[in-house]
């Protein structure tokens, strides 16, 4: 109903033969040429995809502002929505130059400008679904229609009987009506009335003759055409009115011949179905609106990326965005204040974000909105499968720095692990980054590691007890480990930072606003208490 174009009428037989298939459709895209000086060629779309109607839209145009947005193409300078109860009518603004044809097969592979629309031609057949080719289809649809069209006869014949009988009584009472009122006017009841006229029962009426009586005895209407001479109204005497009865009679004898007609000759019943069809034609038929051959499939190679370093940034709220390398260098001193992320990597690469669940989403980089240092970006929620309702971010990397280093992973409950990064390395979008037992992460930290390494590791609680110890001393797990200990809990109190000195650089932190030298620190063992901090 939508129009379009079938692009695969090759697979047409063998899905009418089958009752399943899939059907390609593609909306109808014109090129309107610039008329005057300073506009701009139109590329218009006028008919759309069965599956793109309603809603899906405004997903359509969504889409088209991705590909824009994130420079797929460079083609279309502006995006117009102008269909009305007329029809559809999208209208993309070109620049000048604009290759159309790979526009066109961008828009085919990219969006549900092109779509599939499956085909199962399920039916109930005598209570029970049967997927029918097109010919068994028009058979039950045919033997249906016959059906339904002797029951629609015999059901009319029937109530032309009824009417039959009852018109005959009232022509045989206006012969004799005077007798007819008599044995009213003699009567106590209708009952009394209608025992007379339909069995000839007379004992309880009064005649003024005996000749009535006689007559009286003689009547056999039956039970409806009683109950029609009762309802008879007076002015149904005159003449006129007697004369339209007996027309009306006439009528319903001529309909019944015919009516029986049709249910026994099964000519005159194609003939009624036939006639029928054609009024359902004149009344709702209409030219085919979709257009069906075979058309070439769309190829669209994409124009290989260049490769270039840009900063993926989130604020504290989730805004995400990415920046390129002059951006960031120019507002670099904001960027540091206003940005809880910020991560250097390749547009070819992908994001990894962890979150206290222990769960890892992946985001390319190219997916991501470039934006500008004042651009707002776009929720962390849009660009992956994370619920900012159900978990919260912890870390932040690119891939090919977590692929090749080794991560250290702690947890609340003080539970931790070395794995090595490439063990996450996996084409689902969300994966589950560590075990976890009634815990949650707390952080997620890259840092080389081995038997011989001299860095310290430094786990701060809540109640600010600190412990510092060997980075060697935790050893490496994968996946599925749950970890070692690495410091004694009192009740109720969990680990909140972990710092790993020489790795991260970090010697010092701010601690009830005065600075704590981790230096100073006694250099404990893993899994003792540690030393709580008074300031």
């Amino acid at each position: 109903p939508t129009g379009g174009i079938v692009i695969n009428k090759k697979d047409l037989l063998n899905i009418y033969s089958s009752g399943i298939g899939k059907i390609k459709l593609r909306g109808k895209v014109t090129l309107e040429p610039a008329k005057k000086r300073g506009e701009k060629d139109k590329l218009v779309i006028s008919e759309i995809p069965y599956t793109m109607i309603g809603n899906n839209i405004s997903k359509f145009l969504s889409d088209i502002v991705s590909l824009i947005e994130n420079k797929v193409t460079t083609d279309i300078l502006d995006i117009s929505n102008e269909s009305s109860k007329d029809g559809i009518r999208i209208v993309l603004e070109l620049r000048k130059g604009a290759d159309v044809e790979r526009l066109k097969n961008l828009l085919y592979k990219k969006t549900k400008l092109e779509d599939t629309f499956g085909v199962n031609m399920l039916a109930i057949v005598n209570g029970r679904p049967e997927t029918l080719d097109l010919k068994g289809i028009i058979e039950n649809h045919t033997q249906f229609h016959y059906e339904v069209t002797r029951r629609k006869y015999k059901t009319l014949l029937n109530k032309l009987y009824e009417q039959r009988e009852i018109k005959e009584g009232l022509i045989k009472a206006c012969d004799m009506i005077d007798l007819i009122i008599e044995i009213i006017r003699g009567s106590k009841n209708q009952k009394e009335v209608k025992a007379c006229l339909t069995k000839g029962d007379v004992g309880n009426i009064r005649f003024q003759s005996s000749d009535s009586m006689i007559e009286a005895t003689k009547l056999s209407f039956t039970d409806k055409q009683a109950s029609a001479i009762l309802d008879l109204k007076l002015y149904r005497l005159i003449g006129l009115e007697i004369l339209m009865l007996k027309e009306e009679y006439e009528e319903i004898v001529t309909k019944i011949a015919e009516y029986e007609d049709i249910l026994a000759n099964e000519k005159s019943l194609k003939n009624v179905i036939r006639k029928e069809l054609d009024l359902i034609k004149k009344e709702f038929g209409s030219q085919r609106k979709t257009i069906v051959e075979d058309a070439k499939e769309a190829v669209y190679v994409a124009a290989p990326i260049k490769e270039e370093t840009v900063y993926f940034v989130m604020d504290r709220f989730g805004y995400s965005k990415t920046m390129d390398k002059a951006t960031y260098q120019r507002n670099k001193d904001n960027i540091l204040k206003e940005y809880k992320f910020i991560v250097p990597c390749m547009n070819t690469d992908k994001i990894c974000v962890f979150t206290n669940l222990g769960l890892m989403h992946q985001i390319k980089v190219l997916d991501i909105p470039a934006g500008k240092f004042r651009d707002k970006g776009v929720p962390i929620d849009n660009l992956c499968n994370y619920d900012s309702a159900k978990e919260y971010i912890i870390q932040v990397l690119d891939a090919q720095t977590m692929i090749h280093s080794t991560l250290l992973f702690a947890t609340a409950k003080s539970m931790l692990k070395v794995m090595d990064g490439d063990l996450l390395n996996a084409s689902k979008r969300t994966v589950q980054a560590t075990k976890l037992s009634e815990d949650e992460l707390v952080a997620v930290i890259v840092a080389d590691w081995s038997e011989e390494s001299e860095d310290k590791v430094v786990l701060q609680t809540k109640d600010g007890v600190f412990l510092k110890f060997p980075y060697a001393e935790i050893p490496k797990k994968k996946k599925s480990a749950l970890g070692v200990r690495g410091m004694k809990l009192s009740k109720d109190d969990l680990i909140t930072n972990v710092y790993v000195m020489d790795a991260q650089n970090i010697s010092s932190i701010m601690y009830k606003e005065k600075e704590l030298e981790f230096n100073r620190l006694k250099l404990s063992k893993r899994d003792t208490k540690g030393t709580k901090v008074r300031r």
